[in-house]
């Protein structure tokens, strides 16, 4: 055995300088194939990483008799930013709103020629991502 001067320390050459090669490989192992790992954690992690789902209303609306409207008016108003947003509908009397926030809650309504639909409301409590109403106009 040797004496190094500087710090007076032992130095063994027999002692193996890839003492921590193992270990090193390991952890390189399990990080690699972590996220392959078949366990639900992971996919959930893999999951929370696409980002939120956004929330969607759609719908129709109809006259008193059940038929629809085409050319209708329909309003969502975000109740936190009292920003609204109009769609008119189409031929068919079908409406769609898409990239609602989750933490807002919201107010619906349809109008044409002086009718207006009851107010629908969407909450941000609900657990629903899709919406569909009926709106009609009285």
């Amino acid at each position: 055995m040797k004496t190094d001067s500087q710090s007076m320390r032992t130095i063994n050459p027999n002692r193996s300088k890839t003492r921590f090669a193992p270990r090193s490989l390991a952890l390189c192992l399990a990080v690699t194939l972590f996220p392959l790992s078949p366990f639900p954690h992971s996919q959930q992690a893999l999951a929370q990483t696409r980002g939120p789902v956004q929330r969607v209303v759609d719908g129709r609306v109809d006259d008193k008799g059940g038929a629809a409207i085409p050319s209708a008016i329909v309003y969502l108003k975000n109740i936190k930013t009292l920003a609204v947003k109009s769609f008119i509908c189409s031929t068919d009397g079908k409406f769609h709103f898409g990239q609602l926030d989750q933490n807002a809650d919201y107010e619906l309504w349809a109008e044409l020629n002086g009718k207006h639909s009851k107010t629908k409301h969407i909450s941000s409590f609900s657990n629903q991502n899709n919406f569909n109403f009926s709106l009609v106009l009285e």
